[in-house]
């Protein structure tokens, strides 16, 4: 084998993520032991997959140029879904191709933003059957706007579609659940035994996303009184979350607030930069927007036909994971400053903290396990009956195969659901990672090491780091907080 003196894998040691993940986690976790306090496993398994993500130490695949053998290295990913930017990121560009290619068919499509109130989003933070009721309601509140449009213009009986999108962040990496809809602009319809035809309708006004956000409130308030929740039910409320793990309640409730629930400085505004911080959101949209007793609906972007790369874009802004790591600094006083894509009303640009404090915000944002944040409605959903006829046909393969030749008996096959890193990394970039830097020929998968007492024996044949990087140790009888 021949190495390429000139490639160097990345290192995750060199990413600030990774050092205030690796250097605080443990005491992190030890904190909350200290203080009687319980980590849901869910939650530190994200953190510790992280800390394994990109690890040649760990394991790696070996791939090589079948030309010139040239021999490079790969990491594993952990394929989380909470804080890890590499695998959010892969996982967003995996998810829209499969949107674009697979289920959104060349029609006009709207974005639809629904911000609950903020008393009402620490319940559905973990109540996963009372976020799907809300997301129901909303999209059912959509669609009838959409068929009243429809019969106006003589279509009775028309067919809706959406994909709803589930974000627990704010741009202060806040804990925030709100929910993106992307809603195809207009109807299917069609007679019975026939391919339906698509409708585009006339983009709502103001009065008919005022309707929208009246409706989806009134739904939800009569929703909460049934369920005997919130102040309005007459009931006492109760909060199973409390009950059985006060620790991550104390977690969602504070992150909701914009306040520190853990270290010295608990209950204390998050620390920011510019304006006076009575703001947390940023200005909203002044066409196509309504509020109606704290539920906030926006509905403003719109794609026409035909722009299926600006479609693709929206998608991928609609699953986004919930830190950019390159908006993350370090401050000389030691804090943490992280810059927000949308300043705050007030001219805020920064939100400031500790190390900690950065775990406890990550922590809040962790999804719990069967916690879905893609939905399909309408006549999008899997099982509907004529969703078949109406959504694109997918691609077919591209015939590269690990071996490095292009097979040509393969080439009208559909492609695979799941799309390769590479395939990816070509689609968003240009950029064929497959294509070797030498001879320009293809790169193939020789062996995927997954031996812990190998990889050490190759990586130092290849005069790569063979050791992990080391985690700190718990510092107990110490704030693991950085003081106000």
């Amino acid at each position: 084998m021949v190495t390429d003196p000139a490639y160097r894998p990345r290192n995750p040691e060199e990413s600030l993520l990774y050092q205030v993940v690796a250097g605080e986690l443990e005491t992190f976790l030890a904190a909350q032991q200290d203080g009687e306090g319980h980590v849901p496993g869910f939650i530190e398994k994200e953190f510790r997959s992280f800390l394994d993500c990109g690890v040649l130490a760990r394991d790696f695949l070996r791939i090589a140029c079948s030309s010139c053998r040239l021999d490079r290295v790969v990491a594993f990913s952990c394929k989380s879904r909470g804080i890890c930017p590499s695998c959010g990121g892969r996982r967003m560009a995996d998810t829209a191709a499969h949107l674009v290619d697979r289920v959104i068919p060349d029609v006009p499509v709207r974005q639809w933003v629904l911000s609950p109130p903020h008393a009402l989003r620490y319940r559905i933070a973990y109540d996963s059957s009372l976020l799907a009721a809300l997301i129901r309601i909303f999209i059912g509140a959509i669609f009838s706007s959409l068929r009243r449009r429809a019969r106006d213009c003589g279509i009775p009986r028309g067919q809706c579609g959406a994909v709803a999108f589930v974000q627990r962040f704010g741009s202060s990496v806040n804990l925030h659940p709100h929910v993106h809809v992307l809603v195809l602009d207009g109807v299917f319809a069609g007679l019975e035994g026939e391919a339906p035809r698509f409708y585009p309708l006339r983009a709502p006004d103001e009065p008919d996303v005022a309707a929208v956000a009246e409706t989806t409130s009134r739904r939800i308030q009569a929703l909460l009184t049934k369920k005997g929740i919130g102040a309005s039910s007459g009931e006492e409320d109760e909060d199973p979350l409390m009950r059985d793990t006060p620790w991550l309640a104390g977690l969602y409730a504070h992150g909701v607030r914009g306040r520190i629930a853990t270290g010295p400085n608990t209950g204390k505004r998050n620390r920011t930069w510019g304006g006076c911080g009575e703001s947390q959101e940023p200005e909203p949209s002044a066409r196509r927007c309504a509020n109606v007793d704290g539920f906030s609906v926006h509905a403003n972007v719109s794609l026409p036909a035909h722009q299926r790369a600006k479609l693709e874009n929206l998608c991928r802004y609609m699953l986004r994971p919930p830190l950019a790591v390159e908006r993350l600094e370090r401050l000389a006083s030691g804090h943490l400053a992280y810059r927000m894509k949308t300043p705050w009303r007030d001219g805020t640009t920064h939100v400031t903290m500790s190390d900690g404090e950065l775990l406890e915000k990550l922590a809040a944002l962790v999804p719990a396990p069967r916690f879905h944040l893609v939905r399909y409605f309408g006549i999008l959903a899997s099982a509907a009956k004529q969703r078949p006829s109406i959504v694109p046909v997918p691609p077919p393969a591209s015939g590269v195969e690990s071996c490095g030749h292009r097979d040509n008996s393969e080439k009208e096959k559909p492609h695979a659901r799941n799309y390769t890193w590479a395939q990816l990394m070509a689609r968003i970039f240009a950029l064929d990672v497959l294509e070797c830097p030498r001879c320009g020929g293809r790169m193939r998968i020789l062996a995927a090491i997954e031996d812990p007492s190998v990889a050490p024996k190759i990586l130092d044949y290849l005069g790569l780091p063979s050791r992990p990087p080391p985690i700190a140790p718990a510092r107990r009888n110490r704030h693991f907080e950085i003081a106000e």
